[in-house]
């Protein structure tokens, strides 16, 4: 039913959450992950040509992001689950656009989004890409809650 499912990773505890339920529902339907990180909101500057600051700082978030890929990848392996990743480079931007991007290139099954769950005032000063992602998305959307009840969030892990 879910063979190709998308995921999107920022090594947060709610990302981790949705991993996990990836993981169970790749496991239990012999499907695969499409792990994606976007290093994203990065204000745009304009530095002086070759600026090494600003080199260093886009160097350690590409390694940063490609650690949380890591992990991740390393989690569905030790499931038994296969993982390719993705990095993408969304500097100036947001993840949401950029996940639905990916989704009409990779065209998975079902895209599986962990959420902070934001409400009123803070999803309007943070944003939310899970929210962009389910108005947006071609295909079957599931939003896993950081705030699961402890008997769900059991079986997710």
């Amino acid at each position: 039913m879910y063979e190709r499912i998308l995921v999107p990773v920022d090594g947060s505890a709610p990302a981790m959450l949705g991993l996990r339920e990836a993981i169970r529902l790749a496991s239990r339907h012999g499907g695969q992950l499409h792990l994606v990180h976007v290093v994203d909101e990065l204000p745009v500057i304009e530095p002086p040509a070759g600026a090494p600051v600003l080199d260093s700082v886009l160097l350690a978030l590409r390694r940063a992001g490609e650690a949380v890929l890591a992990d991740a990848a390393a989690e569905a392996l030790s499931a038994g689950v296969t993982a390719d990743r993705c990095l993408i480079e969304e500097f100036g931007g947001t993840a949401g656009p950029r996940i639905i991007q990916e989704a009409a290139s990779w065209k998975p099954d079902l895209i599986v989004c962990g959420t902070h769950g934001r409400r009123g005032l803070g999803r309007f000063v943070m944003g939310s890409d899970a929210e962009y992602i389910v108005r947006r998305s071609p295909v079957p959307v599931l939003l896993v809650p950081a705030h699961l009840p402890q008997s769900a969030a059991a079986r997710a892990a």
